[in-house]
């Protein structure tokens, strides 16, 4: 019976210690991830935010070039821009967890507004063109931007990682061979 006894609180203690183990590594972990986001400047929080809005859109504008392009180029720039920005944004998202940052996960209005009118666009590969030459070159000004100013050594080896995949998207729109239509 004494054995017995001895095994039971043995093992509640064991249970106890495990239950605390599991409560301090989740404190600690969690400290961790207030302490990382609270290193993060503010500048390289708003970079994060802003390039995950933007590649976000760049994949809706990719999924909507597979749906309404006309082109067999549009279609597959927007294969491309839907591969690439995936594959960018899911880094982004890793990335920005391990600072404490939580990545939108939907557009805000004025990016909403403009694949609003790309959808109905009466010339979709015209407009697509155009609107993935002038959102890739805004792109790609920021991003050199952060190349040179943000603080954190990770954000700014992920912005020169992706920045030849958004020279090589404006090259790929500027070369779109998209005919103009002639307005009456």
């Amino acid at each position: 019976m004494k054995r017995a006894l001895t095994f039971i609180v043995t093992m509640a203690v064991a249970s106890q210690l495990a239950n605390w183990t599991v409560f301090a590594a989740e404190h600690h972990s969690g400290a961790d991830k207030a302490q990382a986001s609270a290193n993060l400047s503010k500048k390289d929080a708003k970079f994060i935010n802003d390039a995950a809005e933007g590649g976000l859109m760049e994949v809706r504008m990719g999924e909507l070039a597979q749906q309404k392009g006309q082109s067999a180029d549009v279609k597959a720039l927007g294969q491309r821009l839907i591969t690439d920005h995936t594959k960018a944004n899911d880094e982004l998202k890793q990335l920005a967890s391990g600072k404490g940052v939580t990545v939108p996960s939907a557009l805000p209005d004025h990016h909403q507004k403009m694949l609003d009118k790309l959808s109905s666009a009466s010339d979709f590969d015209k407009t697509f063109k155009d609107m993935a030459v002038k959102d890739h070159k805004k792109d790609i000004k920021e991003f050199e931007k952060a190349s040179k100013k943000c603080d954190d050594a990770d954000i700014k080896a992920w912005v020169t990682k992706t920045l030849p995949t958004l020279q090589e998207h404006l090259r790929m729109a500027e070369q779109l061979g998209v005919a103009r239509t002639a307005s009456k």
